[in-house]
């Protein structure tokens, strides 16, 4: 099978590598110096859209934003332009609803597939394979992207004939992540006041109440002070939280929390911690009870 990957951040990279070991890849990356090491891994290394796609048969893109996806995808030279018809565009990218809808609409009129594939995972999971996908396109379109999804993760989810659904449920999934790294950080100042270590508070809460493999990472790291780099950087989790309230509001669901996380998240990035880890938001919680200057 002929993969094209398109995106090489923080998540992308360990992604690509897996597939470039697996199938006949061609990677691209606006910066293109984050690409040339795949050259070593037997992947051809492009300097444009149309060069990387050029007999691909799944494109997989990952990359940071809506804006970033609908440049790549509708720009000069972009996917539905260079696209071959009946190949499918993969987006792996945590994206809204409302853009993941555009763009199953224009690959549908061009003659091109579209499968929304968003993962749950950090890059260490990337890189061993382990990633979570939640699948949702044509059921044709998404049996045929099974040998990557089998490189890539631990598992799939599948969501229907609606690509969108998979963005959504992504979305509703980073906001559950951003509730519980809130209420952990909350607690573990609370704790810390009453003169009880984090890492205490962290073994009994996910020992007794949670049981979570999400709280063992994101409280880990705040136990830790691991704030850089970033596996998921804080500023995208703002992105993220900010995108699940549009898609509610179209929705009508209200999401009363996510409001407050969206603050949080944005009195964070003020304080100049967007391009820390999602886990420097319980920075807020160690400030506010005066144990952080």
């Amino acid at each position: 099978m002929r993969v094209a990957f398109l995106g090489l951040g923080r998540m992308g990279t360990p992604m690509a590598k897996r597939l470039a070991g697996a199938f006949e890849v061609s990677v691209y990356n606006r910066d293109r110096a984050k690409a040339e090491p795949f050259g070593a891994l037997g992947a051809r290394v492009t300097g444009s859209v149309r060069e990387a796609v050029a007999g691909a048969e799944l494109v997989v893109t990952m990359l940071a934003d809506d804006a970033a996806e609908e440049a790549l995808a509708f720009g000069s030279g972009g996917l539905l332009e260079t696209l071959a018809a009946g190949a499918i565009h993969v987006a792996t990218s945590t994206i809204g609803v409302a853009t993941s809808d555009r763009l199953a609409a224009a690959h549908a009129a061009a003659g091109q597939g579209y499968v929304a594939a968003p993962v749950f995972g950090r890059p260490p999971a990337a890189e061993a394979g382990q990633l979570w996908i939640l699948a949702a396109g044509p059921e044709a379109q998404v049996a045929a992207c099974q040998p990557v999804f089998a490189a890539l993760g631990q598992g799939v989810f599948p969501l229907g004939e609606k690509a969108s659904t998979a963005h959504a449920l992504k979305l509703a999934g980073n906001t559950l992540l951003v509730t519980v790294l809130e209420a952990l950080s909350e607690a573990f100042a609370f704790g810390e006041k009453a003169g009880i270590a984090p890492e205490t508070t962290l073994k009994v809460l996910n020992t007794a109440l949670l049981k979570s493999p999400l709280a063992e990472a994101y409280g880990g790291a705040v136990v830790r002070g691991a704030f850089e780099p970033a596996g998921f950087a804080l500023r995208l989790g703002l992105k993220d939280v900010s995108l699940a309230l549009q898609a509610a509001e179209a929705f009508q669901a209200p999401l009363p929390i996510g409001s407050l996380l969206r603050d949080r998240l944005l009195a964070a990035t003020a304080k100049g911690y967007g391009h820390q880890d999602l886990a420097a938001l319980s920075r807020m919680s160690r400030e506010a009870a005066g144990l952080e200057a």
